[in-house]
């Protein structure tokens, strides 16, 4: 199973952080459906988070692992795009969680 964390801010909901950990076991590897779409939303969340507003998050990443952590955003308007990836990101990785809720959990947590 892959066990999705999303962090948010108690403040303002604002997400600043997630972890990505597990395998879903839906298919062999290689043909994981489940693996590579969880994959592709969040290693390509981060690389668009990076490419198209020069934020950089603290990412960590090993085979079944990957978090990224968002630092301090001054710009607001930065802060609004990273933020709109970051929830497009969680509801990408929602979807598939409602059609292969077997393989992959989601859970939130403010702080």
């Amino acid at each position: 199973m892959i066990n999705v964390r999303i962090t948010r801010a108690s403040d303002m909901g604002a997400v600043i952080g997630f972890e990505v950990e597990g395998h879903a076991g839906y298919a062999r590897r290689g043909e994981d459906i489940v693996c590579a779409g969880v994959s592709a939303i969040t290693v390509g969340t981060v690389n668009s988070i990076e490419s198209l507003t020069g934020i950089s998050m603290d990412t960590s990443m090993k085979n079944g692992f990957l978090s990224g952590t968002l630092g301090s955003v001054e710009d607001a308007e930065t802060s609004a795009k990273v933020q709109l990836l970051l929830e497009s990101m969680v509801l990408m990785l929602s979807d598939i969680a409602e059609s292969y809720g077997k393989y992959i959990k989601i859970q939130q947590v403010i702080i």
